[in-house]
């Protein structure tokens, strides 16, 4: 008698139950992928991959305590080989560059579930990387653009968390002075035409996430 092929083992990271239930729901029907463990954060990702081993890993991005990369990067440190999909809301270009360069093999967006997902789990497993079409246009868009620096996203982040440039300079412990010109960077570097503009880019970018 002829032996069934293994199934591919998966592992669902999100902290929303909805989702984690909707694709339950979409493998239950399939005869070859099995869920096999859940996790809600980060840091339980971590636990659950090392417990159960899955093939594949589909991951979020914005979690309590451990972020999506964060978990991308713990988990490819002791597992190199580790099969992961990031399966996010956001198509920033920003967002999914550092997602691939952490070590995910695809990225797909939560919209395109029922569409992608399942034929994605395929390829991944078998050794493929997949980006979404409109996710590797902004990607392609934005190629020769200069990056924010490190202080610079961390200034972007207070400014759209509504501070001034004098509170800015508090929170990071440098002159205001200084302040205002990480501003005149970062909208040069954007193109903003002010800060309203300058946090409404970041965002869309994934530069910044709210």
């Amino acid at each position: 008698m002829k032996a069934e092929p293994a199934k591919i083992r998966l592992l669902a990271v999100d902290d929303h139950p909805l989702v984690r239930e909707g694709i339950a729901a979409l493998v239950a029907a399939q005869p070859d992928i099995v869920l096999v463990a859940e996790a809600a954060d980060g840091r339980a990702a971590l636990d659950m991959f090392r417990t159960h081993r899955p093939d594949v890993t589909l991951m979020d991005m914005q979690m309590p305590g451990l972020s999506g990369i964060d978990a991308i990067i713990a988990i490819r440190g002791d597992f190199p080989d580790a099969r992961i999909i990031v399966l996010t809301t956001y198509e920033g270009d920003d967002l999914a560059r550092r997602a691939l360069r952490a070590g995910a093999q695809a990225y797909i967006l939560k919209s395109s579930v029922r569409k992608d997902l399942l034929e994605t789990i395929r390829a991944v497993h078998r050794g493929q990387k997949r980006v979404q079409p409109e996710v590797a246009t902004n990607m392609a868009s934005h190629l020769d653009d200069e990056a924010l620096s490190t202080r610079e996203i961390a200034v972007l982040e207070l400014v759209a968390a509504g501070n001034s440039n004098r509170q800015i300079g508090t929170r990071l412990g440098i002159a205001e002075e200084t302040v205002k010109g990480h501003v005149k960077s970062i909208l040069a570097k954007l193109r903003a035409n002010d800060r309203t503009h300058a946090v409404t880019i970041g965002l869309k970018r994934g530069l910044i996430v709210l």
